[in-house]
């Protein structure tokens, strides 16, 4: 279902080396607000480690943003040395698609993480990519995705309770 993640973590330090080779994924795109960044632009520490980790390992990465604030991607993508595209306007697929040109690499070795599934959860779908939806860092939002996480809540407890009957 285009609603549904492939995978679904914490966040984004739960995405080992492992599980990547397990999918065949060598690219990663990256949402920034409330997958990397919190509301207050605060990254968590473990983040810049766990992009090197992945880097040494020969995973590529880009940032894909929907946010219109280019300063703000800018100064995320440094901190990680990484490429980036802003105002994307997921889920559309130009954005996407310019990650996976940057990347060079096929659609069905890259995934993209973030923690919205109107916008990066069936963005990704729609181009063939392995989705991951991640727990957001903060529950402060902006207005817009506040008026879509009930909905998207809706739509996690069935992905979960769809997975835990998968299980049994």
């Amino acid at each position: 279902m285009i609603l549904y993640p492939n995978l679904y973590c914490k966040d984004v330090t739960q995405i080992t080396i492992e599980i990547l080779r397990q999918n065949n994924i060598k690219g990663l795109i990256l949402d920034v607000d409330n997958t990397l960044i919190d509301y207050n632009k605060n990254m968590s520490e473990k983040v810049k480690p766990w992009v090197d980790n992945l880097k040494k390992q020969g995973i590529k990465f880009c940032i894909v943003s929907n946010t219109n604030k280019h300063e703000k991607v800018k100064v995320v993508s440094q901190k990680l040395d990484i490429p980036y595209f802003y105002f994307a306007k997921k889920p559309s697929k130009k954005g996407f698609f310019k990650a996976k040109e940057k990347m060079n690499l096929s659609e069905k070795n890259i995934a993209a993480v973030g923690d919205q599934i109107m916008t990066d959860i069936i963005g990704a779908n729609r181009c063939k990519m392995f989705s991951i939806l991640v727990e957001p860092i903060s529950e402060k939002d902006i207005f817009i995705t506040k008026v879509k996480r009930p909905i998207e809540k809706c739509i996690i407890n069935r992905y979960l309770s769809k997975m835990h009957r998968e299980k049994e």
